[in-house]
């Protein structure tokens, strides 16, 4: 460390400067349109800025992954524009159109981001299951070579009020976690407020617990200097003591405030008022802000005598603006140093006028740190993203039971899979929030084991008592069995689903939960859509359809969910073969990586593929027997087919999506009974075919006449005297808007209120969604004839 403490301060002080600059000149010199603030933390930053100096420059290596605390992005942009690796035109757009991001972005940011932050929290949580999925990877024979690094998260202390966090210690204890950092910038100030006195005495009980080291990085060189001469012990305990707003108030007041407070509390012991006399007041506040978290040499050396890889916590003390006008303050997480403040520190910091964006405008040896920039290993590798190819996927076929559920048709379509030696079954791993049994992953985890670092046994087995689940813990298992917290769920296929680039090791992460608790991960689930995160979640089981559960147990607006959330393809299909093209589709879209020409057939962002959604069910429906025609697969695929094609007459379609299917058969036969000309639409994927029609409006809007959305094409020929009735077990707006694709009147049957316990036939016939509503709604369009005859298929 001695050698490079002298590199290592000059990158501090330049990665202060030019992220302040970034932000400056965001909110003071950049021309505004709109005259709203632009913001950007700067206190924030450089609270961070000694720690992430010393990490990035003295102890990451190329294996190793950060997830940057949001507001300490500018930190991370300034780290990257030093090594070259981002450009002077995108920060000087900061927070701007094509600018680098507000906060680190996998996708959006051209610099090297491990992990996208933002929601505060997950960034943190995150970190904690990649080092699963790490040693995960590295269990099996086909990663044996991977390269072990840690996983760092760099977290502000206000991120601890986040529960995510904690769900994320007690999941990490489980699984015996490993090669896990979390460097807490304790500045104890937030936004709203400053952290309560004592608070992490109480947090660090919490990570002792769950199994984590706790080191304290208090001090900074110089206070452990001061520390040794006389007085210098009656000088720790006043700090130790002295209340966090009240260390803050005295740090932005400056030197001589520093001074006379002491004097007053200390100055009459002799050896105490020597040691403050003999310093002036700009080098007391130096001493009195030297945090061991804005110490860059006390940082390196804590963080290089750590030589083990159990999870360890870093709570480093920082000032929060530290080195700025701003330091301390109350106000200054969203604050910002005014144009006055920013010419007298630019003057402090020695940037001359006109090299402020000058990577190396102060650096009087610049060979020498170019050389040590050089010589920097966690950057001496080069790009640090990874990719894999693609794996095979096997023709996924299905042959139906005369009545089957899509829960248990995929359940099987699974234990299939398990029973061969694909290489796609070899890289799935599954995973569900302690419903593994009652969402049909059962047989599967049967045959494939659940994973551990060590082996062991199941003692049901070892005992002889039957039991339908052989559940053997091994490190080649392929199911990772979690507690009940649906935000773990959704992090852990967040850092399955990022395999390919994080460690160049194919995944196809498959998470399994109750449908209605979707929503109880959302934020987790947007997060890893965000990063582009490559998995199949399987919501199931789905809607008031589930009816003797209550409405606790059913859910409304998860079709919804999966139309609106970006980079995530939702399915909700209704019979068994349905699935399995689905699915087989699915694997494949799991995996690609956005090369390749667009699909002109439905303008769709196939070619980037992206993540999947099954909404499922537990009912049993009648299958319609072995169907093979491409029009069904492709429809299936692109979100609709004919199930009955209507003629040029048609009067009335009736529009159908999921578990109701059945009943929509039902209701066209019984019209059928009086208009002979009735079309079915089976819809698989609302999604799918909203976002094809919506593309296709957009080709036609940039000059493409001829582009036709997939529901456009189908709807090409009905009349437009033609009626919808739309039905769905979710809100009615899931199918509502097809009327507008043609001008067509419309009726939409769903769900719009909380269940209720019942049969499927009172829940039904309660929310307007059995055959007889439909019926009606039919008659009402039409004004036609009173339909009477009994219910049947066709």
């Amino acid at each position: 460390m001695t050698e490079s403490a002298p590199h290592l301060k000059t990158i501090e002080q330049r990665l202060l400067w030019l992220s302040h600059w970034m932000i400056h000149n965001a909110n003071h010199l950049r021309e505004k349109t709109d005259g709203i603030k632009v913001g950007g933390h700067q206190a924030s930053s450089a609270s961070m800025v000694s720690i992430m100096t010393a990490l990035y420059f003295a102890t990451l290596r190329p294996e190793d992954r950060v997830a940057v605390k949001p507001h300490a992005s500018p930190i991370f942009h300034a780290i990257q524009y030093l090594m070259g690796q981002q450009t002077r035109a995108r920060m000087q757009n900061f927070r701007g159109y094509g600018g680098v991001q507000s906060y680190p972005s996998r996708t959006k940011d051209i610099d090297d981001v491990d992990f996208s932050t933002g929601s505060v929290g997950l960034g943190v949580a995150i970190t904690s299951f990649a080092a699963l999925i790490q040693d995960y990877i590295a269990a099996k024979p086909w990663g044996a070579d991977t390269r072990k690094g840690r996983m760092v998260a760099l977290v502000g202390d206000a991120e601890l009020d986040e529960g995510n966090i904690y769900e994320a210690l007690q999941e990490g204890w489980k699984n015996d976690l490993r090669n896990c950092w979390w460097i807490v910038d304790y500045n104890r100030q937030s936004l709203d407020g400053i952290v309560r006195e004592g608070l992490f005495e109480r947090i660090e009980k919490i990570f002792d617990t769950f199994g984590w080291d706790v080191v304290r990085v208090k001090y900074g060189a110089l206070q452990r200097a001061a520390f040794g001469e006389p007085g210098g012990d009656k000088l720790r305990d006043w700090i130790d003591r002295c209340p966090n707003a009240e260390y803050s108030a005295l740090t932005f007041m400056g030197g001589a405030v520093w001074r006379k407070r002491l004097m007053d509390d200390l100055g009459d012991q002799g050896d105490v008022t020597a040691l403050i006399d003999t310093r002036s007041d700009a080098d007391l506040a130096r001493l009195m802000e030297n945090l061991g978290g804005n110490c860059v040499e006390t940082m390196a050396d804590t963080f290089a005598a750590i030589e083990h890889d159990r999870p360890t916590c870093f709570l480093a003390y920082t000032i929060k603006g530290w080195g700025t006008p701003i330091a301390g303050h109350k106000d200054n997480h969203g604050g910002l140093m005014n144009k006055t403040q920013m010419a007298a520190w630019q003057a402090h910091m020695g940037v001359p006028q006109g090299q402020e964006w000058e990577p190396f405008a102060t650096v009087t040896d610049a060979a020498g740190l170019q050389d040590f920039l050089s010589r920097v290993p966690f950057f001496a590798e080069g790009p640090r993203r990874f990719s894999a190819d693609p794996v095979p996927v096997p023709q996924i076929e299905f042959n139906a039971d005369r009545e089957v559920s899509t829960q248990t048709a995929f359940g099987k379509i699974l234990d299939d899979l398990s029973k061969g030696d694909s290489d796609l079954a070899a890289r799935i791993v599954t995973t569900s929030p302690d419903v593994t049994g009652t969402t049909s992953l059962g047989p599967w985890v049967n045959r494939r084991k659940l994973f551990a670092r060590t082996e062991l046994a199941d003692a049901f087995i070892e005992h002889r008592i039957p039991s339908t689940a052989k559940w053997e813990f091994s490190p080649e298992g392929q199911h990772i069995e979690l507690g009940i917290a649906e935000m773990n769920l959704f992090l852990l296929l967040g850092a399955a689903g990022l395999a390919h680039s994080l460690w160049g090791k194919r995944l196809i992460p498959i998470g399994t939960v109750y449908d209605p608790f979707v929503h109880r991960g959302l934020d987790a689930l947007n997060y890893a859509c965000y990063q582009d995160a490559r998995f199949m979640i399987v919501g199931t089981p789905s809607g008031v359809t589930l009816a003797p559960e209550g409405g606790a147990h059913q859910s409304i607006g998860t079709g919804l969910t999966g139309m609106a959330q970006d980079g995530l393809a939702s399915f909700e299909p209704a019979f068994a073969d349905e699935l399995a093209v689905i699915m087989g589709w699915a694997f494949d879209y799991l995996q690609r990586d956005g090369e390749g020409d667009p699909d002109e057939r439905t303008w769709l962002r196939d070619e980037t593929g992206g993540s999947v959604y099954l909404r499922l069910t537990t009912k049993p429906l009648e299958q319609p027997g072995k169907r093979v025609d491409d029009a069904f697969r492709q429809g299936a695929i692109d979100g609709a087919y004919w199930l009955r094609k209507p003629g040029p007459n048609c009067a009335v379609v009736i529009a159908y999506q999921g578990a109701v299917a059945d009943e929509a058969i039902a209701a066209a036969g019984m019209v059928g009974e009086h208009r002979r000309d009735i079309g079915v639409l089976a819809v698989t994927s609302a999604d799918r075919l909203n976002a094809g029609w919506t593309a296709a409006q957009r080709e036609r809007a940039r000059g493409n006449a001829a582009a036709r959305g997939h529901i456009e094409q189908l709807f090409a020929e009905l009349p437009h005297s033609c009626t919808l009735v739309t039905v769905v077990d979710g809100h009615p707006a899931t199918l509502a808007w097809l009327g507008a694709v043609g001008g067509h009147r419309t009726i939409s049957h769903g769900v719009e209120h909380f269940g209720q316990t019942g049969s499927i036939g009172d829940l039904y016939r309660h929310f307007r969604i059995d055959r007889t509503a439909l019926v009606q709604s039919v008659s009402q369009l039409t004004h036609g004839a009173r339909v009477t005859a009994s219910p049947r298929g066709f």
